[in-house]
């Protein structure tokens, strides 16, 4: 059963947002025959990418590898609902804390989570780094029965979402993955803001955000926060661990109208 008041709290695809800084400095495409014969080999590779219909292209690129800037990973078990945790530590059970400026504040198990009405829907996935994945399945849950529980207070308008892994670095002072988004855009039913538990009909893996992720189809992926462990109702915004390390991205990031599919 899902609880009301707790005093207690719990926290390109890239990490949705969640990326490297790459090292850009091109280096020679080879220098003998054997490194030539590696070059045309890749060369031939991605050819070949490139001429997938789209549907097979994402079905390739939503199964790569999704890169993280958490130092500490851990597997979810969505049967048994605990974090199973690196380096001989014990396992613990997930939560999903809600506080901030809220009537009820809120601590979810993930079978809490589960027990919320949970709706499908089929959106695109935009990369800052310019590459999309067309047609992902999510189900999950909208913000509304969130808002619907805790009942923000007026003051209330953001969320700010925090992922419990430490970062090798702390811009901003977070040593966490956070982000934010406006109430009123997670409320916008054409914004398709979505809780997600599943991707294409399965429970999310731990390299796409298990147990929990944000999707914010009209937002570049940065703003997707994976690995969601608190949701903070706060008056100001927040800027994001992403953009306070790569200030080049802003706080917005709408995707450009020219990667945008019409449905």
């Amino acid at each position: 059963m899902i609880k009301g008041k707790t005093h207690s709290a719990f926290s390109a695809e890239g990490k949705s947002g969640q990326g490297m800084v790459m090292n850009n400095k091109a280096e020679p495409p080879y220098r003998d025959g054997l490194s030539r014969r590696i070059f045309l080999r890749a060369s031939f590779f991605f050819a070949f990418l490139a001429s997938l219909p789209s549907s097979a292209w994402a079905f390739f690129i939503s199964r790569f590898p999704a890169r993280t800037v958490e130092e500490e990973t851990f597997h979810f078990d969505p049967l048994s609902g605990l974090i199973r945790r690196k380096g001989g530590k014990a396992n613990e059970p997930y939560f999903l804390t809600i506080d901030g400026l809220v009537e009820e504040k809120m601590k979810w198990s993930y079978s809490d989570i589960l027990s919320l009405p949970q709706v499908y829907q089929t959106s695109d996935f935009h990369c800052v780094e310019g590459w999309s994945v067309r047609d992902v399945r999510w189900t999950g849950i909208r913000f509304e029965e969130i808002v619907k529980k805790v009942k923000p207070k007026r003051e209330a308008a953001y969320a700010v979402f925090h992922a419990p892994g430490q970062t090798s670095t702390k811009p901003g002072g977070w040593n966490h993955y956070v982000e934010s988004l406006p109430l009123e855009a997670l409320l916008d039913k054409e914004k398709e803001c979505l809780l997600a538990l599943l991707m294409d009909g399965k429970p999310l893996s731990d390299s796409h955000g298990a147990p929990l992720r944000l999707v914010s189809p009209h937002d570049l992926g940065y703003k997707s926060i994976k690995y969601v462990n608190r949701i903070e109702f706060t008056r100001k915004r927040q800027p994001g661990w992403w953009t306070l390390a790569n200030p080049i991205y802003p706080w917005d990031a709408p995707v450009p109208p020219g990667r945008l599919r019409k449905r």
